[in-house]
């Protein structure tokens, strides 16, 4: 790597500077040198990108001291690599105030006591530079060569590390989404589990190339990405920091090599367990199944094994897809949903259709936790924020998640709670995406099917629905809203947008038609529930009618 990284040291060891002498900046000899410059001027921020040896006869540092430091503090800000003066007409020595700057800040000043031809230099050192950068790009053709053979052997990702520590002879590691890691040579475990701690650190677990720092030891990083995801992160040990691109670029041909070893592992994976979907789908629906597959698919029972059944109903809008199409897109769905619930800490057991994406998702937890939701919160949190993927929509989706089982007899009706989850969120009824959190609903949506809930909402609320009809009024609104406000009149009032006479009128006729005593507790939840039930029924015939119509 030193052959490849041209240092303002390795430039002094050249013919054309044999008569050149260090006056000040020693400390600065391993500052690389990207290019040469000639510069004679005072004025010169638009003309210096940073890494060049600029070359001069003093003409820029006339005439004074103040105007000399001020020239060279520009030059270290524009982080350039030395400066080369040569004594004579216009300079004809070094102040010792400018010596200190540059020593302060490690800036190798560089004099010719004698007149040379820059142009020698230049063409020298760029000649050098060019060649250098025809190596470096054969070097990366090589390298990326070899990183696509060894993607196609076993333990390709292993071989492709060896590879990166015999180029660099540093440490380099690979950790994946899945909190897998491979690492090379064996004794860079230990830095595993530090490197792992940094990343859940992170504001974003999106992360670009980047040098980080721990413990006081310098890290290249470089993402590994597929399908619109990170897959995970290549991590190698740096002893320097790094001033060009080209380390950068030989950890993004390796990344694509693992990238690709991964995508087919997966497809692979995804592919051979293509009956998974046909097994799950049995099991939400109650058929029958194979015992052997039971064993296959799902995590062995055991005591603190418990499941929820997940579901993701994405809303997708019609498309032109062909079948093939609809086919790669369900089974790229597979392999995102299955490695996002896998990262987060569950057992997944997946069957996504068009419309539909249904998780067996199994979890290891003490039984006093088992109603813990923070995970399947945090799941949704990373569906919702997919915004530019191809295969889901995250704003799109809802998401209806079952009470905790333990029997994988019990899967359907998990299923169907989950269902139920998804049809109240379809109403606008709830906001919640948990069985255990409907309430009522629950109790309501057992009795659905059944005439006996009409019967239940007519006794109740015939004489406030009979007078809405007749008067094109709203009471039925007041009534819920009131209710909803236990009772208080100011806040009524404000959530109607009505004044506090109007209120008062409708909550006379609401007591000439319900009774004076229809706030009395046991009244009053008999109201309530009816209100709920109503707008349970509504949104069921409204949905019978737009399919009727449609």
């Amino acid at each position: 790597m030193n052959e490849l990284r041209l240092t303002v040291g390795d430039v002094l060891s050249r013919n054309p500077f044999k008569s050149a002498k260090v006056v000040a900046g020693e400390g600065g000899l391993d500052r690389q040198v990207k290019w040469t410059h000639v510069l004679e001027v005072n004025e010169f921020e638009s003309l210096i990108d940073g890494g060049e040896m600029i070359l001069t006869t003093g003409g820029g540092l006339q005439p004074d001291l103040p105007n000399q430091l001020k020239y060279v503090e520009k030059l270290i800000e524009k982080n350039v690599a030395c400066i080369c003066i040569e004594l004579g007409y216009y300079f004809k020595e070094m102040p010792p105030e400018l010596l200190t700057l540059a020593n302060e800040h490690d800036f190798p000043i560089i004099i010719f006591e004698n007149p040379v031809k820059f142009v020698d230099i230049t063409q020298d050192l760029h000649t050098f530079i060019i060649n250098q950068h025809h190596q470096m790009l054969s070097q990366l053709d090589t390298l990326s060569r070899k990183f696509n053979a060894l993607s196609l052997t076993p333990n390709g990702i292993l071989k492709i590390l060896q590879e990166l520590h015999q180029f660099f002879q540093k440490s380099i590691l690979f950790m994946t989404d899945d909190r897998r890691a491979y690492y090379y040579p064996p004794e860079s475990k230990e830095m595993e589990y530090t490197i792992r701690n940094y990343f859940e650190t992170l504001p974003s677990s999106d992360v670009e190339q980047t040098i980080f720092t721990l413990d006081k030891q310098l890290f290249a990083l470089m993402p590994v990405k597929g399908l619109g995801q990170t897959w995970g992160y290549l991590c190698l040990q740096v002893g320097q920091p790094i001033s060009d691109e080209f380390t950068f670029l030989i950890l993004d041909r390796a990344a694509l090599a693992i990238a690709q070893i991964l995508l087919r592992n997966r497809t692979i994976e995804e592919r051979k367990q293509h009956n998974e979907e046909e097994f799950v789908r049995n099991l939400l629906n109650g058929r029958d199944f194979e015992q052997d597959d039971l064993q296959s698919y799902l995590p062995i029972a055991s005591r603190n094994m418990h499941f929820r059944i997940f579901i993701i109903q994405t809303n997708a809008e019609e498309t032109n897809h062909s079948e093939d199409d609809w086919e790669e897109i369900k089974l790229q769905r597979s392999i995102m949903i299955r490695s996002l619930f896998k990262r987060t800490g569950f057992f997944p057991a997946v069957s996504s259709t068009k419309n539909e994406i249904a998780i067996i998702a199994s979890f290891i937890v003490a039984d006093h936790l088992r109603n813990e939701t923070t995970r399947f919160s945090q799941v949704i949190r990373h569906i919702s924020e997919m915004k530019d993927n191809s295969f889901i929509t995250g704003d799109k989706c809802t998401f209806g998640i079952s009470m905790v089982y333990k029997e994988f007899s019990d899967v359907k009706r998990g299923y169907e709670e989950a269902r139920k989850v998804l049809a109240l969120h379809e109403s606008r009824i709830t906001e919640t995406n948990f069985y255990e959190e409907l309430g009522i609903y629950r109790l309501l949506l057992l009795l659905k099917n059944s005439d006996y809930l009409e019967t239940y909402v007519l006794d109740y609320l015939s004489a406030v629905l009979d007078y809405d009809q007749k008067t094109d009024s709203a009471l039925l609104e007041t009534l819920r809203v009131y209710l909803a406000c236990n009772g208080s009149k100011k806040d009524t009032a404000d959530s109607l947008f009505i004044v506090r006479q109007t209120l008062y009128h409708r909550l006379e006729k609401l007591e000439a038609l319900l009774g004076a005593d229809f706030m009395e507790p046991p009244n009053r939840l008999a109201l309530e529930v009816a209100i709920m039930v109503h707008q349970l029924l509504k949104d069921n015939k409204s949905r019978a009618d737009n399919l009727l119509h449609n």
